[in-house]
C-alpha cells in the first residue's frame, strides 16, 4: 500500500515537473513591427542624462537627475514608465523647475537606463520600493523642510501607488500621477494595454505556481515584453521584464490606491493609447477620496510636452499644495 502511494506521488510529481517545464519553455513573443501606439523618443539631449546619484541600502549608486527651483519648498520625485528611463521626463521636469513649481528629482529605476547591473531585472520583488524609500530619504537630507510629493508617468505612476500601499511611505505628503497604471484588474486598462505589452502567460503561470511553494530560483526569467518599434530602440532600451521586476513594479488594485489618504492629482489624456481616460474619475472617487482627476486633450505621451495644457494643471496643483 505504501509503495503504491509512493509511486503515485512520484508520478504526480514528475507530471508537475513536466508541465512546469513546458510552460517555462513556451516560445517567446516576437515583437510586432506594425504596432501603432503613438510613442515618443525617450532619448533626450545630453543634459537629460542622469548627472548625479543617490545611495541605496545595498550600497549601489543609483542614477538621478536634479532640477533645482528657486523659492520652492516642494520636492517632486518623478518616476519614468516601463521600458524607459528618466530622459523622456527631462522637458517636463525642466519646465516645472523653471516655473518654481517644485524641485524635481528624476531617477533611472534599477534595471533601466545607461548600464544597469541586469537590464529588466531586480534582486527581489520589493527592491524598487526600497530604492524609492532610499531616494525619499536622500531628498529629505537635501531638503529637510520640504514637502515631498511622489509622481510618475504610466508604470511610474503605478510604482508610486504601490509605494503608497507599502510600509515606507510615511514621509510622503502627496502624489501626482500622469496616466498611471492602477493595476492589472483596474477598469482603466485597455485590452492588451493597447498592444503595447505582451505577457508571457505560460511562463508567468509556472513561476507564480513555483513561488506559492517558495521556489524562487527562476524568478529572473523574463515574462513581460514591450512592443517597442525598431525606430525607438537603442542600447538603453529595456524591452522585457523578469518575473520579479514585473511583480515589484506594479500596484495591487484596488488596495494600494485605497491607501492614498492624502492629496492626489491624476491627469490623463482624453485619447490615451493604453488606458481608458473616462474610467479614472469613478475609480479614484471610489478608492481615493482626496483624489482629483483631470482629463486633458492628447494621448499617453502628450502629457509630458511643453505645449500641453496638462502643464498648467501640474503647476497650479503644485503651487496650491
Amino acid at each position: 500500500m505504501l509503495k503504491k502511494i509512493f509511486y503515485s506521488a512520484l508520478g504526480v510529481g514528475l507530471l508537475a515537473i513536466i508541465v512546469l517545464g513546458v510552460l517555462l519553455a513556451w516560445p517567446m513573443y516576437t515583437l510586432d513591427p506594425d504596432q501603432t501606439i503613438e510613442l515618443m523618443t525617450i532619448e533626450g539631449p545630453a543634459e537629460a542624462r542622469a548627472h548625479t546619484g543617490y545611495k541605496s541600502r545595498d550600497d549601489r549608486l543609483l542614477p538621478l537627475r536634479l532640477y533645482p527651483a528657486e523659492n520652492s519648498d516642494i520636492a517632486l520625485i518623478l518616476l519614468h514608465g516601463v521600458s524607459g528611463h528618466g530622459d523622456y521626463l527631462h522637458d517636463l521636469a525642466l519646465n516645472l523647475s523653471n516655473r518654481s513649481a517644485a524641485v524635481v528629482f528624476v531617477p533611472d529605476l534599477r534595471g533601466h537606463g545607461d548600464s544597469p547591473e541586469r537590464r529588466g531585472d531586480i534582486d527581489y520583488v520589493e527592491q524598487l520600493e526600497d530604492d524609492l524609500a532610499d531616494l525619499v530619504a536622500h531628498v529629505r537630507k537635501q531638503m529637510p523642510q520640504a514637502r515631498i510629493i511622489v509622481g510618475g508617468h504610466s508604470g511610474g505612476g503605478g510604482l508610486a501607488i504601490r509605494y503608497a500601499g507599502g510600509e515606507q511611505a510615511e514621509d510622503v505628503e502627496g502624489y501626482m500621477l500622469l496616466a498611471p497604471f492602477l493595476g492589472v484588474n483596474a477598469p482603466t486598462v485597455k485590452e492588451d494595454f493597447g498592444g503595447w505589452v505582451h505577457v508571457h502567460a505560460p511562463r508567468l503561470i509556472a513561476l507564480n505556481l513555483m513561488n506559492t511553494v517558495g521556489i524562487r530560483f527562476l524568478d529572473s526569467l523574463h515574462v513581460m515584453h514591450f512592443n517597442l518599434p525598431e525606430k525607438y530602440r537603442t542600447d538603453r532600451s529595456t524591452t522585457s521584464y523578469s518575473w520579479r521586476m514585473a511583480q515589484g513594479y506594479f500596484p495591487l488594485y484596488p488596495e494600494d490606491l485605497a491607501a492614498i489618504d492624502m492629496p492626489l492629482l491624476v491627469v490623463v489624456g482624453k485619447n490615451d493609447d493604453i488606458f481608458i481616460a473616462d474610467e479614472y474619475a469613478p475609480v479614484v472617487a471610489e478608492h481615493a477620496s482626496q483624489g482629483e482627476v483631470v482629463i486633458v486633450p492628447g494621448n499617453h505621451f502628450d502629457l509630458l510636452l511643453s505645449d500641453s495644457p496638462a502643464l498648467e494643471t501640474y503647476v497650479s496643483w503644485l503651487n496650491g499644495f
